[in-house]
Order: structure tokens, then C-alpha cells, then sequence
């Protein structure tokens, strides 16, 4: 459990879902109980506040993390996102209201058993990826679209599936996770993963527990770094913040905050 602390401490996924002057829409996260902090980063809702003019695009930014998500009218039918090694977007109606929980990285497979890379860059429906989870989720909320009801729920919920889970892994892979995340995903790999494990078997490893490779992670792990900054189009251009994470001219930076974010930087920040 200690291993997992380092995740939760280290790691803090940013999704920058509204944009200033998007108050038709609303969104909220809600960290779950204490005792879950190791596995889930927090529950979220989005929501239209009244019906839209037209349909809504959202977009998911690059996170490293693994969601479960449901329209509140119909829990019954929840879906999973894995790993992504670049944006997303959906196509909402003119009025929702989604509802999801949102794995810190390697949760979901210590969890559940289920290798990450099987779901990576995927959107799949969960009763085929875990009938009884999909059922407990939907069976746990019926009826619940408030975001403080759904949490104490889903709190209960997960309380009981870890309660007598043994989380069984390689400390290795934890301490690779550990380095990169404290140098916000600044490493060589070759060079500084030097964790008693060869490059194949960390490679299965992050495959398995994180969806992609340890190059990719790290990518993740310092455009997250930089949106933990809260930049501005300001500190961007006069300071170029991004050479403190390592990139080593701005076209290499804007090439991958694209990938991530879906926008160039000047689109994204005011």
C-alpha cells in the first residue's frame, strides 16, 4: 500500500473539461473516501445547467488514468475508457448529465486483474470488460444523479471491494513509477529506470498495469506537470515554461501538447 501512497501523492491528473464562458455546462470532482485515496483520484460529474443550442464537444485531455463513466438516467449502462496516448473527443446531446470515477494509474489492474494495455485507447462498454463490477455500479446508484449521494454510494461500494483485496505486484515496477513521477517524467529511460528489471520486463510491466510503455508514461506524466503549473498564454510565451520540463524547443512542445490536449497552447489558455 505504501507504493501505491507514492501514486497518489505524486501524480495529480488535470482534465481542463470547460472552458472559461462555458457556463451552460458545469464540472465537478469530489475526492472519494480517505481509505480509497490509493486507488481512485476522484468521482466526477458533467452536466449541461439547461439545454444547449447545439450539441456539446468534449474533449478528454491525456491523463494516464483509466475512468468509468454513465448518464446518470441510465447507470445501467456504464462504460470504460483506458489509458489514451492522445485526446479524445465525444459528441454530446444538447442535455446530459455524465457521471464517472477516475483510477489513479495502476489501480484499475491491481483491482480487478485485467491487463491496462487491453483497454488502451479503447471505449468499451464495462459489462464486457467486468459484468459484476458493471452490475455492482449500476445496482449501488440507481436512482442517484447528485454528485455528494453518488460518492457516498460508490464509497461503500469500493470500501467493500478492497476490503479484503491483497494487492499483489512487482515493488520494482512501483519504484520505476516512483522515479518518474518525482522528476514529472523527465528520465532516460535506459539510464535512469535502472530498477533491477531489463527493459523487456519493465516494458510487460507498464504494459500491464499502466496501457502503454514507460517512454509513453513519462510523456503523459510531464504534459500533465505542465498543465499542474496552471499556465497562461502569458507565462507560456514570456517565461516558456515548458523548458523547465525538459522540452527542448517549442515546436517540440506544441507537437506533443497537440497530441495531449487536442489544441495548441496558444487555442487552449487565455
Amino acid at each position: 500500500m505504501n507504493k501505491l501512497n507514492s501514486i497518489k501523492d505524486l501524480f495529480k491528473p488535470v482534465q481542463p473539461a470547460i472552458k472559461a464562458g462555458q457556463n451552460q455546462v458545469s464540472y465537478m470532482e469530489t475526492p472519494p473516501d480517505f481509505r480509497l485515496s490509493d486507488f481512485i483520484y476522484c468521482y466526477w460529474q458533467l452536466a449541461t445547467q439547461k439545454p444547449l443550442d447545439k450539441n456539446f464537444i468534449y474533449r478528454v485531455v491525456t491523463d494516464g488514468c483509466i475512468d468509468i463513466l454513465w448518464e446518470a438516467n441510465s447507470p445501467h449502462q456504464n462504460f470504460i475508457t483506458g489509458f489514451s496516448n492522445q485526446y479524445m473527443e465525444f459528441q454530446l446531446e444538447t442535455t446530459f448529465n455524465y457521471m464517472g470515477i477516475r483510477f489513479l494509474p495502476t489501480a484499475f489492474p491491481l483491482l480487478f486483474n485485467l491487463p491496462a494495455s487491453e483497454l488502451t485507447n479503447r471505449f468499451e462498454d464495462l459489462y464486457a470488460v467486468n459484468s459484476l463490477l458493471s452490475m455492482q455500479i449500476s445496482q449501488s446508484i440507481e436512482g442517484s444523479n447528485i454528485l455528494e449521494s453518488v460518492k457516498t454510494k460508490l464509497d461503500n461500494l469500493f470500501l467493500l471491494i478492497i476490503r479484503d483485496h491483497q494487492t499483489i505486484s512487482d515493488p520494482r515496477l512501483f519504484h520505476s513509477l516512483e522515479i518518474i513521477l518525482q522528476n514529472k517524467g523527465q528520465v532516460g529511460i535506459e539510464k535512469d529506470l535502472e530498477t533491477g528489471l531489463s527493459t523487456r520486463q519493465l516494458r510487460r510491466l507498464f504494459k500491464f498495469y499502466i496501457g502503454d510503455s514507460p517512454k509513453t508514461f513519462s510523456k503523459v506524466v510531464r504534459f500533465q506537470s505542465f498543465l499542474n503549473q496552471n499556465p497562461t498564454r502569458k507565462n507560456i510565451r514570456g517565461n516558456k515554461i515548458y523548458f523547465d520540463l525538459g522540452y527542448f524547443d517549442q515546436s517540440h512542445f506544441i507537437k506533443d501538447f497537440k497530441n495531449f490536449y487536442g489544441l495548441p497552447p496558444s487555442r487552449a489558455f487565455d
